[in-house]
C-alpha cells in the first residue's frame, strides 16, 4: 500500500523539555477550526511568542525539518487530535523521544506519524548532534529499528502492533476503505437498511 511508513529521513529539530503538553503544542483557541488545514503555522504558538523568535520552530536552521526529537512525556494533557495534526501540518513526519503520552501516541498513529522511543542518554545525544549541525541527516528506520545520525546510531523502540501498522500501511483506515471501494459497495448493496430509502420511495 502507498500508506506504508518504513523509513523517515531528513533534517530534524531538537525540542528540549519534559512534559510538553498538547495545549503548548496547539493552544485551545485554535481548536475552533473546521478542518486541520493551516494548523501548522500555529504549532507551539504561545511558546514561540514568549521566546520572541528563538523557539526551534522559528529558527531558520530548522525550517523544513521532518523529524522532531523530544524528551519525556511529550504530548501529555488533553486528548486533542489537533496536537499531532499541527505538528504534521508544520511538516514533521516522525517523532523521537524518551516517552509519549498514550492518547497523543494513538492520535499520531492514526495520522501516520510514528513516535519512537529512545533512552534519556540517546535523546540528549541526538539533540546535541542536531543542534551542532542542524542540516545533518537523521534517518529513522522502522524495519531495522535504528536511528542514524552521521556516524552515530542507536536502537529505537515502538510497540510491535503500531510498528506493523506503519510498515504494512494498515494505520490508514481511510486509505484501506478507498482501496476496497468495490467490496464496500458490494457489501452495502446487501444491507437492507442502506437501501431502505430507495425502497420506501418506490
Amino acid at each position: 500500500m502507498t500508506s506504508e511508513v518504513k523509513l523517515v529521513s531528513g533534517s530534524a529539530i531538537p525540542l528540549v523539555g519534559n512534559d510538553i503538553d498538547t495545549d503548548r503544542i496547539i493552544p485551545a483557541r485554535f481548536l475552533k477550526c473546521v478542518t486541520f488545514d493551516g494548523l501548522g503555522e500555529h504549532a507551539f504558538a504561545d511558546d514561540r511568542k514568549a521566546l520572541n523568535g528563538e523557539h526551534p520552530f522559528d529558527l531558520p536552521q530548522y525550517q523544513g525539518a521532518k523529524i522532531l526529537v523530544v524528551n519525556r512525556n511529550f504530548g501529555c494533557g488533553s486528548s486533542r487530535e489537533h496536537a499531532p495534526q499541527a505538528i504534521a501540518k508544520w511538516g514533521i513526519q516522525a517523532l523521537i523521544g524518551e516517552s509519549f503520552a498514550e492518547i497523543f501516541f494513538g492520535n499520531c498513529v492514526a495520522n501516520g506519524v510514528p513516535c519512537v522511543t529512545v533512552d534519556q542518554t540517546t535523546a540528549k545525544k541526538l539533540q546535541e548532534l542536531i543542534a551542532a549541525n542542524p542540516k545533518v541527516n537523521v534517518t529513522l528506520n522502522l524495519e531495522t529499528m535504528q536511528v542514524q545520525v552521521g556516524d552515530f546510531s542507536a536502537p529505537i523502540s515502538i510497540g510491535e502492533g503500531a510498528r506493523n501498522m506503519f510498515v504494512s500501511g494498515s494505520w490508514d483506515a481511510c486509505g484501506q476503505l478507498v482501496a476496497q471501494a468495490e467490496k464496500v459497495k458490494a457489501t452495502a448493496a446487501k444491507l437492507a437498511y442502506v437501501n431502505w430509502g430507495m425502497t420506501a420511495a418506490n
